[in-house]
């Protein structure tokens, strides 16, 4: 129990300290006018307030990803706790702060554009089919996720009770997040959303201290004790946790949030803020789901075995075991809410990006409902026939492709810093880690990639990861 506390402290610090020495270096400026004022449309650029903004940011990086992930994750052991906090602090954070802020500056141009402002006209058009598949598989895998599980409750409805009845519900709920305003339905209900996520990972991480059950310690943290997996510790833990420590979709909802934002000033609590609260909701769960599954009465000899006994494949049934069984009626109240609603609400967001992407790069005003209905209407029926893949490949390719693209942004971002003549190795260091990860897993995973040996994959990795960093070496020297 110590190392999760300590943890939970090493998370508020790294707001606090480390937050605060990003910003500083980045340079925030509250007397510049930011783009809801200077490009206010009605539809994307809208002021909004801060505390909103905070809320809508949150819900769209988190969704149930720190839940899901951080699961999977500690299958791993206790090295699950470290890179939650380390990742978190010094990658997520400063990931999702620099993309943010940047887009901001840029008035609050999306993804594929700031990184081909910065990595060049091949990195531009690459990123813009990267991305937009990127954010295709996110729509699709919450689609399939949510809808899956309202099938399963609402079995005697008939073919309203189907999964098929429900892919069409969400569907139709997506086009209509995707084509209104972002302040008629987003700025309406995330904000109760998030903080019903928030509430739900209060009352798990009070239970944690409350009921019986072991959280390993540090000293476990060393070797990997998955039950199952046969990607070594690393890098398969570095992918299988990405919401709630370091994740490049993070970096396509920025740029949503980037064009509300009132004031330079909240970029802090906003971008860097709600990726240190996605941590600490990560960290919650990762030890909650441990301990919980310490206590039951399962097949299995260590902690981890039982709680893939208690997952038995399905991370949803087993947050909804822990919150009825550690409270009651309110949790499984607040379980719904964080296995249906939660991943539908970043299913959305994930579509309103891709509209936004595709305007961006096609310079498509936005200002008519049949202008954003005319982009989005292609990325639905795309998305549509992705709902005929099967789920687990859907997702892990999505782990890969997801942290692949925390690379590009992490690159772009420092590139941007170096032009700036400030300090980049706030992100060329996670960049390196990063790309030695993505590099590394494409190369070891049998499933995802080419199933070499781990030292092979690690000497591969290196290399590449070197070549980048040669790379930037020269290219800063001509500066």
């Amino acid at each position: 129990m110590t190392t999760f506390v300590v943890s939970l402290v090493l998370l508020v610090l790294g707001f606090l300290l480390y937050g605060t020495f990003v910003e500083r270096k980045f340079g925030s400026d509250p007397s510049r006018k930011t783009p809801c004022y200077t490009k206010q449309d009605g539809v994307d650029y809208i002021p909004m307030p801060t505390w909103k903004v905070f809320l809508i940011q949150f819900l769209n990086i988190a969704g149930t990803g720190p839940i899901f992930g951080a699961i999977q994750g500690i299958l791993f052991g206790p090295a699950a706790f470290f890179w939650i906090v380390l990742g978190c602090i010094f990658g997520g954070a400063v990931h999702d702060y620099l993309s943010g802020m940047i887009s901001l500056r840029k008035d609050g141009v999306s993804l594929p554009e700031l990184i081909g402002d910065e990595l060049g006209k091949k990195a531009r058009i690459i990123m813009r089919g990267f991305i937009l598949l990127t954010l295709l598989l996110v729509g699709t895998v919450f689609v399939k996720t949510p809808s899956d599980l309202l099938a399963l409750q609402t079995t005697e409805w008939g073919f309203f009770g189907s999964p098929t009845f429900w892919y069409i519900v969400v569907f139709a709920y997506y086009i209509i997040a995707t084509l209104l305003p972002i302040d008629k339905l987003i700025g309406r209900i995330y904000p109760l959303f998030g903080l019903a996520l928030l509430i739900m990972a209060v009352g798990v991480g009070y239970s944690i201290f409350a009921e019986p059950g072991n959280v390993p310690e540090i000293t476990d943290a060393f070797s990997n004790h998955h039950p199952s997996s046969s990607i070594p510790l690393f890098p398969g833990l570095f992918i299988t946790i990405a919401c709630g420590a370091v994740s490049g979709f993070h970096a396509t909802q920025s740029p949503m949030m980037a064009r509300c934002m009132n004031n330079e000033k909240w970029g802090r609590p906003v971008f860097y803020g709600a990726m240190i609260t996605e941590g600490l909701v990560a960290l919650i769960w990762a030890a909650a789901a441990i301990k919980f599954a310490d206590s039951l009465d399962v097949e299995g000899s260590t902690p981890y075995e039982k709680l893939m006994a208690a997952m038995n494949g399905n991370p949803a049934k087993l947050v909804t075991d822990i919150c009825n069984s550690w409270m009651g009626q309110v949790g499984g109240i607040l379980a719904i809410l964080g296995v249906v609603a939660a991943p539908i609400t970043t299913g959305d967001t994930a579509f309103r990006s891709s509209r936004m992407i595709a305007a961006d790069f096609l310079h498509y005003k936005q200002n008519k409902i049949y202008k954003r209905l005319l982009l989005a209407a292609p990325l639905f029926i795309l998305a549509f026939a992705l709902l005929f893949i099967d789920f687990d490949i859907l997702w892990r390719y999505f782990g890969w492709v997801n942290q692949t693209l925390a690379v590009f942004t992490l690159w772009a971002v420092t590139v941007w810093m170096a032009r700036q003549h400030r300090n980049f190795y706030i992100s060329l260091v996670p960049a390196l880690w990063m790309t030695m990860v993505c590099s590394t897993y494409i190369f070891v995973s049998p499933k995802e990639g080419f199933g070499l040996l781990p030292w092979i994959s690690y000497l591969i990795g290196g290399i590449l990861t070197l070549t980048c960093l040669s790379t930037f070496i020269v290219w800063r020297k001509k500066i």
